[in-house]
Protein backbone atom coordinates (compact mmCIF):
# COMPACT_ATOMS: atom_id res chain seq x y z
CA UNK A 1 0.00 0.00 0.00
CA UNK A 2 0.98 3.51 -0.69
CA UNK A 3 0.89 6.38 1.77
CA UNK A 4 -1.36 8.43 -0.71
CA UNK A 5 -4.75 6.31 0.39
CA UNK A 6 -4.12 6.95 3.84
CA UNK A 7 -3.24 10.66 3.41
CA UNK A 8 -6.41 10.62 1.38
CA UNK A 9 -8.62 9.27 4.22
CA UNK A 10 -6.74 11.86 6.67
CA UNK A 11 -8.35 14.66 4.47
CA UNK A 12 -11.74 12.85 4.58
CA UNK A 13 -11.35 12.63 8.26
CA UNK A 14 -10.86 16.14 8.89
CA UNK A 15 -13.93 17.02 6.56
CA UNK A 16 -15.76 14.64 8.60
CA UNK A 17 -14.80 16.81 12.01
CA UNK A 18 -15.22 20.16 10.45
CA UNK A 19 -18.94 18.71 9.93
CA UNK A 20 -19.38 17.30 13.22
CA UNK A 21 -18.61 20.65 14.76
CA UNK A 22 -20.66 22.40 12.02
CA UNK A 23 -23.63 19.81 13.35
CA UNK A 24 -23.27 21.01 17.12
CA UNK A 25 -23.39 24.79 16.11
CA UNK A 26 -26.95 24.04 14.66
CA UNK A 27 -28.08 23.26 17.59
CA UNK A 28 -29.66 19.97 16.03
CA UNK A 29 -29.37 17.66 19.12
CA UNK A 30 -32.07 19.13 21.13
CA UNK A 31 -34.24 19.61 17.93
CA UNK A 32 -34.09 15.79 17.16
CA UNK A 33 -34.25 15.29 20.84
CA UNK A 34 -37.78 17.08 21.66
CA UNK A 35 -39.15 14.87 18.78
CA UNK A 36 -38.38 12.17 21.02
CA UNK A 37 -39.57 13.63 24.20
CA UNK A 38 -41.17 15.88 26.43
CA UNK A 39 -42.00 17.21 29.46
CA UNK A 40 -43.31 13.33 30.55
CA UNK A 41 -40.03 12.46 29.69
CA UNK A 42 -39.35 9.63 26.46
CA UNK A 43 -42.38 7.14 25.73
CA UNK A 44 -39.54 4.36 24.37
CA UNK A 45 -37.10 4.52 27.22
CA UNK A 46 -38.70 1.62 28.68
CA UNK A 47 -40.27 0.08 25.80
CA UNK A 48 -39.02 -4.14 26.17
CA UNK A 49 -37.86 -4.37 22.05
CA UNK A 50 -35.60 -0.98 22.59
CA UNK A 51 -34.41 -2.41 26.00
CA UNK A 52 -33.75 -6.09 25.67
CA UNK A 53 -33.14 -6.22 21.85
CA UNK A 54 -31.56 -2.93 21.15
CA UNK A 55 -29.73 -2.44 23.99
CA UNK A 56 -28.93 -5.15 26.08
CA UNK A 57 -29.01 -7.62 23.10
CA UNK A 58 -27.02 -5.61 20.44
CA UNK A 59 -24.67 -5.32 23.25
CA UNK A 60 -24.30 -8.83 24.02
CA UNK A 61 -24.16 -9.83 20.58
CA UNK A 62 -20.95 -7.02 19.86
CA UNK A 63 -19.08 -8.85 22.43
CA UNK A 64 -19.57 -12.18 21.10
CA UNK A 65 -18.05 -10.96 18.34
CA UNK A 66 -15.45 -9.41 19.66
CA UNK A 67 -14.37 -12.86 21.33
CA UNK A 68 -14.78 -14.11 18.34
CA UNK A 69 -12.27 -11.96 16.30
CA UNK A 70 -9.70 -12.66 19.14
CA UNK A 71 -10.34 -16.55 18.77
CA UNK A 72 -10.03 -16.07 14.81
CA UNK A 73 -6.35 -14.74 15.70
CA UNK A 74 -5.26 -18.44 15.93
CA UNK A 75 -8.27 -20.04 14.12
CA UNK A 76 -8.99 -18.12 11.57
CA UNK A 77 -12.48 -18.84 8.72
CA UNK A 78 -13.77 -17.62 5.97
CA UNK A 79 -12.15 -14.38 4.54
CA UNK A 80 -9.71 -14.20 7.74
CA UNK A 81 -7.78 -16.67 6.51
CA UNK A 82 -6.32 -14.95 3.94
CA UNK A 83 -5.34 -12.25 6.23
CA UNK A 84 -1.92 -12.43 8.22
CA UNK A 85 -1.42 -13.01 11.34
CA UNK A 86 -0.75 -9.28 12.62
CA UNK A 87 -3.67 -8.33 10.36
CA UNK A 88 -6.04 -10.38 12.43
CA UNK A 89 -4.67 -9.37 15.72
CA UNK A 90 -4.73 -5.74 14.46
CA UNK A 91 -8.26 -6.29 13.76
CA UNK A 92 -9.37 -7.46 16.68
CA UNK A 93 -7.65 -5.26 19.28
CA UNK A 94 -8.99 -2.00 17.26
CA UNK A 95 -12.41 -3.34 18.29
CA UNK A 96 -11.32 -3.41 21.75
CA UNK A 97 -9.49 -0.10 21.96
CA UNK A 98 -12.29 1.63 20.18
CA UNK A 99 -14.45 0.47 22.82
CA UNK A 100 -12.22 1.75 25.69
CA UNK A 101 -11.81 4.85 23.49
CA UNK A 102 -15.34 6.09 24.08
CA UNK A 103 -15.67 4.26 27.68
CA UNK A 104 -12.71 6.48 28.92
CA UNK A 105 -14.45 9.27 26.84
CA UNK A 106 -17.64 9.22 28.27
CA UNK A 107 -16.15 8.73 32.35
CA UNK A 108 -14.52 11.72 31.59
CA UNK A 109 -17.96 13.85 30.76
CA UNK A 110 -20.06 16.02 32.39
CA UNK A 111 -22.55 15.70 29.95
CA UNK A 112 -25.69 14.06 30.70
CA UNK A 113 -27.97 12.22 28.81
CA UNK A 114 -31.48 13.95 27.40
CA UNK A 115 -34.13 11.88 29.78
CA UNK A 116 -31.98 14.11 32.68
CA UNK A 117 -32.63 17.62 31.38
CA UNK A 118 -35.35 19.27 32.99
CA UNK A 119 -37.36 20.02 30.21
CA UNK A 120 -37.58 16.08 29.87
CA UNK A 121 -38.70 15.47 33.45
CA UNK A 122 -34.97 15.42 34.67
CA UNK A 123 -32.70 17.32 37.20
CA UNK A 124 -30.37 18.62 34.75
CA UNK A 125 -29.95 21.68 32.27
CA UNK A 126 -28.73 21.67 28.94
CA UNK A 127 -24.96 22.08 28.83
CA UNK A 128 -22.92 21.66 25.61
CA UNK A 129 -20.35 18.32 25.64
CA UNK A 130 -17.52 20.91 24.82
CA UNK A 131 -18.37 22.99 28.27
CA UNK A 132 -15.37 20.27 29.73
CA UNK A 133 -15.64 20.36 33.76
CA UNK A 134 -19.36 22.58 33.63
CA UNK A 135 -21.57 20.59 35.87
CA UNK A 136 -25.16 20.74 33.84
CA UNK A 137 -26.73 19.67 37.42
CA UNK A 138 -27.20 15.83 36.20
CA UNK A 139 -25.27 12.86 36.24
CA UNK A 140 -23.10 13.40 33.43
CA UNK A 141 -21.39 10.44 31.87
CA UNK A 142 -23.12 10.32 28.47
CA UNK A 143 -20.89 11.72 25.77
CA UNK A 144 -20.43 10.28 23.81
CA UNK A 145 -22.30 7.36 22.66
CA UNK A 146 -21.45 4.13 24.19
CA UNK A 147 -23.61 1.94 23.24
CA UNK A 148 -23.45 3.12 19.21
CA UNK A 149 -19.59 1.88 19.80
CA UNK A 150 -20.91 -1.92 20.04
CA UNK A 151 -21.12 -1.68 16.10
CA UNK A 152 -19.24 1.35 15.51
CA UNK A 153 -16.12 0.11 16.93
CA UNK A 154 -15.56 -2.44 14.22
CA UNK A 155 -15.14 0.73 11.26
CA UNK A 156 -11.30 0.29 11.90
CA UNK A 157 -11.66 -3.46 10.39
CA UNK A 158 -11.79 -1.35 7.30
CA UNK A 159 -7.98 -0.59 7.27
CA UNK A 160 -7.41 -4.32 7.75
CA UNK A 161 -9.88 -5.94 5.30
CA UNK A 162 -8.63 -3.40 2.50
CA UNK A 163 -5.00 -5.17 2.25
CA UNK A 164 -7.13 -8.37 0.91
CA UNK A 165 -10.42 -7.26 -0.60
CA UNK A 166 -11.49 -3.90 -1.30
CA UNK A 167 -15.13 -4.73 -1.77
CA UNK A 168 -15.11 -6.80 1.19
CA UNK A 169 -13.85 -4.11 3.19
CA UNK A 170 -16.40 -1.19 1.89
CA UNK A 171 -18.93 -3.83 2.85
CA UNK A 172 -17.55 -4.20 6.15
CA UNK A 173 -17.14 -0.56 6.90
CA UNK A 174 -21.12 0.20 5.30
CA UNK A 175 -22.40 -2.39 8.05
CA UNK A 176 -20.53 -1.06 10.99
CA UNK A 177 -21.80 2.53 9.81
CA UNK A 178 -25.36 1.29 9.60
CA UNK A 179 -25.36 -0.91 12.82
CA UNK A 180 -24.32 1.45 14.60
CA UNK A 181 -26.58 4.22 13.39
CA UNK A 182 -29.07 2.23 13.69
CA UNK A 183 -28.07 1.44 18.06
CA UNK A 184 -27.71 5.58 18.09
CA UNK A 185 -30.90 6.27 16.73
CA UNK A 186 -32.83 3.44 19.08
CA UNK A 187 -30.66 5.21 21.99
CA UNK A 188 -31.59 8.42 21.20
CA UNK A 189 -35.68 7.63 20.70
CA UNK A 190 -35.33 6.17 24.54
CA UNK A 191 -33.52 9.50 25.24
CA UNK A 192 -30.12 7.92 26.13
CA UNK A 193 -28.62 9.95 23.71
CA UNK A 194 -28.11 12.89 21.46
CA UNK A 195 -27.53 12.43 17.46
CA UNK A 196 -24.38 14.34 18.14
CA UNK A 197 -23.33 11.66 20.68
CA UNK A 198 -23.68 9.02 17.76
CA UNK A 199 -21.49 10.66 15.48
CA UNK A 200 -19.34 11.59 17.48
CA UNK A 201 -18.34 8.07 18.34
CA UNK A 202 -18.53 7.34 14.87
CA UNK A 203 -15.76 9.58 14.39
CA UNK A 204 -13.89 8.37 17.42
CA UNK A 205 -13.98 4.54 16.10
CA UNK A 206 -12.57 5.75 12.95
CA UNK A 207 -9.62 7.73 13.96
CA UNK A 208 -8.64 5.38 16.84
CA UNK A 209 -8.28 2.39 13.43
CA UNK A 210 -6.84 5.15 11.68
CA UNK A 211 -3.94 5.66 13.72
CA UNK A 212 -3.70 2.35 14.36
CA UNK A 213 -3.23 0.89 10.66
CA UNK A 214 -1.13 4.13 10.58
CA UNK A 215 1.20 3.06 13.31
CA UNK A 216 1.45 -0.74 11.92
CA UNK A 217 2.15 -0.14 8.49
CA UNK A 218 5.14 2.09 9.47
CA UNK A 219 6.58 -0.25 11.92
CA UNK A 220 5.40 -3.36 11.36
CA UNK A 221 4.38 -3.98 7.60
CA UNK A 222 6.53 -7.57 6.64
CA UNK A 223 3.70 -8.69 9.68
CA UNK A 224 1.01 -7.36 7.88
CA UNK A 225 1.43 -9.10 4.61
CA UNK A 226 -1.22 -11.26 3.26
CA UNK A 227 -1.25 -14.83 4.60
CA UNK A 228 -2.55 -15.64 0.89
CA UNK A 229 -2.27 -13.28 -2.10
CA UNK A 230 -5.04 -11.04 -2.76
CA UNK A 231 -7.05 -11.85 -6.25
CA UNK A 232 -6.69 -9.12 -8.11
CA UNK A 233 -9.86 -7.23 -9.36
CA UNK A 234 -10.90 -8.15 -5.21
Amino acid sequence: MTRFPNFRLGVLTLIALVALMAWDATGGDLVLARMAGSHMGFPLRENPFMVHVMHEGARNLSWVLVIALFAAIRWPLGLLRRLSTGSRAQLALTVLLSVIAVSLLKHASHTSCPWDLQEFGGMARYVSHWSWGVDDGGPGGCFPAGHASAAFAYVGGYFVLRRVSSRAAAIWLGAAMVAGLVLGVSQQLRGAHYMSHTLWTAWVCWVVGFAIEVAVTRFGSRALRPAVPAHAGS
